[in-house]
């Protein structure tokens, strides 16, 4: 699919001096879920606030959907749907001006038909005369998303878009995005729910101290990085393991119950075979056995953790 955003050589170093960003090269594709991961002060925030026109970038190239956004910037703007994680509102005005007021800003004419299109499917049609005031914090959330879609965006970035919200509404807005990709939407999110980004995205970049240091597609990302681990429940306590055992990658548990055996899933040889047998032979007998694979937050850990 071709790219709606392009990123080459972005870098932005603050007054004091603190490089946020460094070289960032980046292409996103029209109508993908893009989940850009990383822990606190990575660059997330300064990399969304540049395309969506809020920071100035110090140096490299940002173009969306072919518009530079600093020799374009109206235009590329106007691409843009953000949703920030602040729940910034209009307290004292209704649900429906405060849309519509947003798609104005944008010099887009009034479109009554667009705007209850979008407070229907936020499932705030109900609520179109109600004060923003009055709102419950999920029903806030999905105004701030109304407000984003307001002029019919081509990018949404939904920065932390579940943030304080209960359980069921974040079900009800991993839908929800699923079908704004449907209507040609590209969105990128960043979370720190990394469930949600394994449940949402289509490829994942990980940032950290302002580089990016993996865009992988979900799953490739999950078979490339994915490690697994075979537990089993021993009928006998063990001290310790067997010296003959030790060519195994083994863990014993702290009350000495249960074994874990780490290997890799995509390996043409498991070595699980020979460690059955090992384990008969050292006498040891199990009453039960399962597997468990990597999560992508296991894997976003590891990259983070060994990134110099």
């Amino acid at each position: 699919m071709p790219n709606i955003i392009s990123i080459t050589a972005l870098s932005k170093t603050y007054a004091g001096g603190f490089k946020a960003l460094d070289g960032i090269n980046l292409q996103i594709a029209r109508g993908e879920i893009f989940a850009l991961l990383g822990p606190n002060g990575a660059g997330k925030t300064t990399l969304i606030g540049i395309l969506c026109g809020i920071v100035n970038p110090s140096s490299g190239q940002v173009l969306v959907d072919g518009h530079d956004i600093v020799v374009d910037y109206r235009a590329a703007r106007s691409l843009i749907g953000l949703v920030p994680q602040e729940l910034t509102t209009d307290a004292f005005e209704t649900v429906w001006n405060a849309v519509s007021f947003s798609r104005g800003l944008f010099g887009k004419p009034p479109n009554p038909a667009h705007i209850e299109k979008i407070l229907k499917a936020l499932t705030l049609w109900g609520k179109k005369d109600n004060k923003i005031m009055t709102l419950s914090g999920g029903m806030k959330r999905r105004m701030m998303i109304a407000k984003a879609l307001s002029h019919e965006p081509q990018v949404l970035f939904l920065d932390e878009p579940t943030a304080g919200v209960d359980v069921t509404l974040r079900r009800e807005m991993w839908q929800l995005v699923h079908e704004l990709r449907e209507t040609g939407v590209t969105i990128i999110l960043t979370t720190h729910y990394i469930d949600e980004a394994e449940e949402m995205a289509d490829r994942v970049g990980v940032i950290n101290k302002g580089q990016i240091i993996l865009v992988e597609n979900k799953a490739e990302l999950m078979r490339r990085f994915g490690e697994k681990q075979l537990t089993l429940d021993l009928q006998q306590q063990l001290d310790q393991l067997p010296a003959g055992l030790a060519e195994f990658s083994l863990a014993l548990s702290d009350d000495g119950l249960r074994l874990t055996y780490t290997y890799d899933a995509q390996a043409k040889h498991s070595g699980i075979t020979e460690l059955l047998q090992a384990l008969g032979d050292a006498g040891i007998r199990f009453k039960d056995l399962h597997t468990t694979q990597s999560s992508l937050e296991d894997i976003f850990v590891n990259l983070v953790r060994d990134t110099p």
